[in-house]
């Protein structure tokens, strides 16, 4: 019998069971076999926060991602509403709260190889190539995990990686609350003439935000929210269209956009979970929590999740208890609950703000920028808010002690 299984190898999955190796718990983790990248490879990248990256770093895969990364000095928010209320450019820098940058921007291929190499190289971890796991048996001490290939394998906790539809949420009867946002995200990478100057920009615009977030050389990533309708419109473009249709909607930000890479389309949906863990399943990543893209919440929430289940586990382990217990699985929910729902209700928040037609709405989001601006007490307690909760960050995301 396994002691921990993790359903699921993406990004948060990886982690988690590196997290546990590192604090020298065993896993083993469900993962669908290898494939070819095929013609369109996965463009996506993600902003992750300092925390995040010394996880990264305490996971020993850093190193490896590092040289597709580029620095985060700084992200600012431009209001191109077209509202009466007209809010100012606001600008978050690192250097305000005494870092040298606020993250990296790191893309989702290197990363996901990265930490797939770095988990077939870990004794502790067994990675079970499978197609992914049918159904479920629960028992008083165990949780039967019945896998697509028609064997099966028994765990005392499951830690549930398998995304917003996951089996293992629905199967634990965790329930969900879920509101589609009626926006679809489009993403690429491209070129542009203009330096980034190693600064995010988030255009608040109607249809939701426009975020682009630098990648190495004169090149970003793009994170573009409309409309379904648009989105596929945006789509269906060639490249040349494209290019001249991003160019202009920069408002001339980055100069000239000289070339796009594949462009992906995502369907964008609110969910929070009731509880974060329940009959020996613990969730994490977007099993447990999924918001648009506006601050870069996601993968660093979900990262935290990584890091809280593997202390909990690992000192489980250390006391002789069990990792799967009713106690191990409330500690687990009320340090990361509180979190994943502030987060969800504060992109929540702002989303609407820009989707709202009322007068109200749109001025006191414009007056809240200006306060933002305005002082400068507030906008460092924002900026140190948005990397990280005020509680104690788990050791995993801190630096080792010298």
């Amino acid at each position: 019998m396994d002691e921990i299984v993790v359903v699921g190898a993406g990004p948060a999955g990886l982690c988690a069971g590196l997290a546990l190796a590192q604090r020298g718990v065993a896993s083993s983790i469900v993962a669908a076999p290898h494939r070819p990248a095929g013609d369109r490879p996965d463009t996506r990248t993600a902003a992750l926060f300092n925390p995040s990256i010394q996880l990264l770093r305490n996971l020993g895969v850093w190193d490896a991602v590092a040289p597709d990364c580029a620095p985060l000095k700084a992200i600012r928010l431009i209001d191109d509403t077209g509202g009466l209320f007209r809010a100012p450019e606001v600008m978050f820098e690192a250097s305000e709260i005494g870092e040298p940058v606020f993250g990296f921007n790191v893309p989702q291929g290197p990363l996901m190889a990265a930490l797939r190499q770095a988990a077939d190289d870990e004794p502790l971890i067994r990675v079970l190539e499978s197609e992914g796991v049918r159904e479920f048996t629960f028992a008083t001490d165990t949780v039967t995990l019945h896998l697509a290939d028609q064997s099966s394998v028994e765990a005392k906790l499951v830690i549930a990686a398998d995304g917003r539809n996951s089996l293992s949420r629905r199967s634990a009867g965790i329930a969900v609350e879920e509101k589609p946002c009626g926006q679809t995200a489009l993403v690429c990478t491209f070129t542009h003439s203009r330096d980034h100057r190693s600064i995010s920009s988030e255009f608040h615009r109607r249809a939701g935000p426009m975020t682009v977030v630098p990648m190495p050389g004169r090149q970003s990533s793009l994170v573009w929210v409309e409309r379904p309708e648009v989105a596929e419109r945006l789509g269906a473009l060639s490249e040349g269209e494209f290019s001249q249709t991003l160019e202009r909607n920069l408002l001339g930000l980055l100069g000239i956009v000289t070339r796009t890479g594949p462009r992906g389309m995502f369907p964008l949906s609110h969910m929070t979970t009731r509880t974060m863990a329940r009959n020996r399943v613990a969730l994490i990543g977007e099993a447990a929590h999924a918001m648009p893209p506006i601050g870069a919440q996601g993968l660093n929430l979900s990262f935290r999740d990584c890091a809280v289940m593997a202390e909990l586990a690992a000192k489980a382990r250390r006391t002789g208890d069990d990792p799967g217990s009713d106690a191990v699985l409330q500690a687990y929910d009320r340090a990361r609950l509180a979190d994943a729902r502030e987060r969800a209700f504060a992109v929540g928040s702002l989303n609407g703000a820009l989707l709202s037609d009322l007068g109200p709405v749109q001025l006191a989001r414009g007056a809240s920028l200006h306060i933002i601006n305005a002082f400068a007490p507030l906008r460092r307690a924002l900026m140190h808010l948005g990397m990280a909760p005020a509680a104690p960050l788990p050791a995993l995301m801190q630096p080792p002690a010298s």
